[in-house]
């Protein structure tokens, strides 16, 4: 029996925050692991060189589908591991899992990778989904394991036969419940909503936007608050918005005391989700939630309970549950935020996740690396 000694991590971005990824890294080091994260580093972020683990820079598309590009991908990944020469890959997000799966086919290493969605090319019917289809089975083809955040994600892949190996169902990501902790639910009013992600068009801003619009036409004492960095289609949008009463605080490292502040979080995604960190997170922090029944949001919300579903792509729906919520006594709302709060305690503990990849490579045999 060989123990893995060298774990190498493919994501499709490293942010220098002390995230998810962050947390699997220090219980990997902590059980004896050597580790090397490969990912495109984002801008501005700095790589801290006396971190217990090596980051290396490795700049890709992560949205493009250009033939060029990734085969260049391909061919650096091959390299990097001929370079780093490690035991096991933990590839996350889409390019990583198909293309790291295809180069780690080609060198011989077990591969354990995390679907944590699986992208609007397969969402969507046609040629596009048909092709991504077979990437996805050619770079899955030879994976030890692979994880999922949601049962639809699994029934997809099994549909359309493109895993073969082992399958574990984890809670998404978790959500780290000391980092979250349960804060105070803030006083009766103003009564505050909060989007938290990326400004595209498949989180819902748009819906986002107009609901807001149309609340505050009733409702003028209510606030929106919009924390998360935004794509190139918005920035005009982002730089009017405080005319129409809504608050863009940009892209923060820290999103606690904006959760915090915030009486519900509104979360009207069509995107196709893994799992959504901002649920579990505001859920910690003790906040309800307005969210789609799509999935990777629906696991999170029990309607009624913990907060309201929305219909996708529906403004007239999302005014309607915000104005419910409005209507609501101050002090359902808070126990809708402890509901929420329990809810992630039973089901979405960080700790299960970390526990469920270290459970994996331990079981790694000397002749399957």
């Amino acid at each position: 029996m060989k123990l893995t000694k060298h774990i190498l991590l493919l994501t499709n971005v490293f942010n220098g925050e002390n995230n998810f990824r962050k947390e699997i890294i220090d219980a990997f080091i902590k059980e004896g692991y050597e580790v090397t994260y490969a990912a495109p580093v984002r801008p501005g972020a700095k790589i801290d060189h006396s971190l217990a683990y090596r980051v290396i820079d490795t700049p890709f598309d992560r949205k493009g589908m250009n033939p060029l590009k990734d085969l260049w991908l391909l061919i650096h990944y091959m390299r990097l591991l001929k370079k780093v020469k490690p035991d096991v890959v933990l590839s996350f997000t889409i390019k990583p899992n198909v293309y790291g799966g295809l180069a780690c086919r080609l060198c011989h290493i077990p591969q354990l990778a995390n679907v944590t969605g699986l992208g609007m090319a397969l969402e969507r019917k046609g040629w596009l989904q048909q092709l991504a289809i077979v990437l996805y089975r050619i770079g899955l083809s030879k994976a030890n394991t692979v994880f999922f955040q949601n049962m639809a994600n699994i029934e997809f892949c099994e549909e359309h036969r493109i895993v073969k190996c082992r399958k574990v169902l984890l809670p998404g990501s978790g959500v780290n419940l000391n980092h979250f902790s349960l804060q105070t639910y803030p006083e009766e009013k103003p009564i505050r909503f909060l989007f938290l992600g990326r400004m595209m068009k498949e989180k819902g801003i748009d819906d986002f936007l107009e609901s807001a619009v149309r609340i505050r036409k009733e409702y003028p004492d209510v606030e929106f608050h919009i924390v998360g960095a935004c794509e190139k289609d918005y920035l005009k949008q982002a730089e009017s918005l405080t005319t129409r009463g809504i608050i863009y605080h940009g892209r923060q490292d820290d999103v606690r005391p904006f959760i915090a502040m915030c009486h519900c979080l509104i979360h009207p995604s069509y995107y196709a989700e893994g799992m959504s960190n901002v649920l579990l997170e505001s859920c910690a922090t003790g906040r309800p939630i307005i969210t789609t029944d799509r999935p990777g949001c629906r696991e999170v919300i029990e309607d009624g309970i913990n907060g309201f579903v929305i219909k996708r792509q529906d403004v007239d729906d999302i005014v309607e549950k915000l104005e419910l919520f409005i209507s609501l006594p101050h002090e359902q709302k808070r126990k809708m935020g402890l509901a929420a709060r329990k809810k992630v305690e039973r089901e979405f503990d960080r700790d299960v996740v970390v526990k469920a990849y270290l459970n994996c490579i331990n079981k790694l045999k000397g002749d399957d690396i």
